[in-house]
C-alpha cells in the first residue's frame, strides 16, 4: 500500500490542516492523554496478566494520589501500550510516583517480565498522537 499524496512531504494534502502535535511524554500537562509502550519477554503474557487482575491496593491508592486516571494498558502479543490521563500533568505524576517506595516494589516485582521499557537514554518509549476523531458520544 502506498502513502497518501502530500504524506511524509510535510505539507498536508490539498484543503487538510496539518497535524497537530501535542505534548508527548512528561511534556504533557493536566488532562492530556499519553501514550508509552512496552515489551514483554516471551513467556510473560500471562503472569503479566495475572498481575493485573490483582493490582495492589497501595498501587491503586497512589495512582489517585498522583493524579493519574483513565488509565489503560493493552496488550497485543508481547507488545503493551499504556495510555493515561493526570490531573496535575505528566511530569508531576512522575515525580510522585517515582518518589514512592510502592512503585519501587511493583516494578521491582514486574522487571524480570519486560524485554524493553525505555529507550538508550532511558525514557519511556513515548508514543504520540498522529489522529484523533473525537466523534459525537451518545446522549445520555
Amino acid at each position: 500500500m502506498s502513502a497518501p499524496e502530500g504524506a511524509d512531504s510535510g505539507h498536508p494534502p490539498a484543503g487538510r490542516a496539518g497535524p497537530v502535535r501535542r505534548a508527548t511524554g512528561a511534556a504533557a500537562g493536566p488532562g492530556e492523554q499519553v501514550c508509552h509502550l512496552y515489551r514483554l519477554r516471551p513467556g510473560a503474557e500471562a503472569e503479566y496478566e495475572r498481575r493485573h487482575a490483582e493490582v495492589w491496593p497501595e498501587l491503586s491508592a497512589l495512582l489517585d494520589e498522583a493524579g493519574i486516571y483513565e488509565y489503560a494498558i493493552y496488550r497485543r502479543d508481547l507488545l503493551l501500550i499504556c495510555v493515561l490521563r493526570t490531573r496535575s500533568g505528566f511530569a508531576h505524576a512522575g515525580a510522585v510516583t517515582a518518589a514512592s517506595p510502592v512503585q519501587a516494589r511493583w516494578t521491582a516485582s514486574l522487571a524480570h517480565l519486560f524485554a524493553e521499557i525505555a529507550d538508550a537514554d532511558g525514557e519511556p518509549l513515548w508514543a504520540h498522537q498522529v489522529f484523533h476523531h473525537p466523534g459525537h458520544p451518545p446522549p445520555a
